[in-house]
């Protein structure tokens, strides 16, 4: 019998137990429930030990829990080993809100009007990949398939290679022997060391481009969001359509580019 089935009476529950309840007590959704409530209470990020006592989920079954939110992205692991909310997380907050703060809107609207009305995405670094959570459609006859709430590639998104591009070397390592490099389209790129060449020249220039190597006829500029201690947290990217508009003319947008990205790192 594992720990888990043993019922803990009243007076034996953590302190951090809420309404009397046990820490054995609920299915394995309401416990998931509870460990996100606890991980998106106020003064986070949190430790795991203050994330089991306001869950009341034993320590190793939060643990577990986490684990699987942070791989599907409603949890974030910080550098010191606290627990944040994450940005899938943060995507349904803002379809139920209906949007981030003012500010944030605003510059991103800020940026489509710079770029003739191209389409606009916001996403947040989530492990192996990104989660798209501000969408601005463009002012152009065509539609593109991402959505709020949407996981995409880092190696095949430009707002994903700008986040790689800001990665230690080894970290970057770590991450293409996890995951591999799977072709997205026949123009992703699929070996390390090329991978590695764009990284370089991101850094380079401030900006990455994924040129129809996410998705056919797709052309887009991104660049990365770094937080106070310079690693990125997510990227914002502008999306355009090969048959309209040219690498020269897409590159052309990186100064306002740039430009969202530094007012955005204070929001985020």
């Amino acid at each position: 019998m594992s720990t888990e089935d043993v019922e803990v009476a009243p007076s034996e529950a953590s302190d951090g137990a809420r309404g009397g309840r046990t820490s054995a007590a609920g299915s394995a959704l309401e416990k998931s429930l509870r460990i996100l409530e606890a991980v998106a209470a106020p003064g986070g990020p949190h430790r795991l030990a203050e994330v089991t006592a306001a869950a009341a989920v034993p320590k190793s079954s939060t643990f577990r829990i986490l684990a699987s939110l942070i791989d599907q992205g409603f949890v974030r692991q910080e550098a010191d080993s606290r627990y944040g909310v994450g940005p899938r997380l943060r995507g349904l907050s803002a379809l139920v809100s209906g949007g981030e703060p003012a500010s944030i809107g605003r510059v991103l609207d800020e940026l489509r009007q710079a770029v003739g009305g191209q389409t606009v995405h916001l996403a947040l670094h989530s492990g192996e990949t990104i989660t798209y959570i501000r969408k601005l459609e463009g002012e152009q006859p065509y539609r593109t398939a991402s959505r709020v709430g949407m996981r995409m590639p880092l190696h095949t998104t430009a707002i994903g290679k700008s986040i790689l591009a800001h990665l230690p070397v080894e970290e970057v390592r770590e991450l293409i022997a996890a995951t591999g490099l799977p072709p997205r389209t026949p123009k992703s790129v699929t070996t390390a060391r090329a991978l590695h060449a764009e990284l370089a020249a991101a850094r380079a220039r401030g900006f990455a481009l994924d040129d129809e190597e996410n998705e056919p006829t797709i052309r887009c500029i991104g660049a990365a969001i770094l937080g106070a201690d310079g690693r990125p947290v997510g990227g914002v990217s502008v999306t355009t359509v090969t048959f309209l508009v040219s690498r020269e003319e897409i590159e052309s947008y990186a100064p306002a580019l740039r430009a969202a990205t530094e007012a955005l790192a204070p929001l985020l």
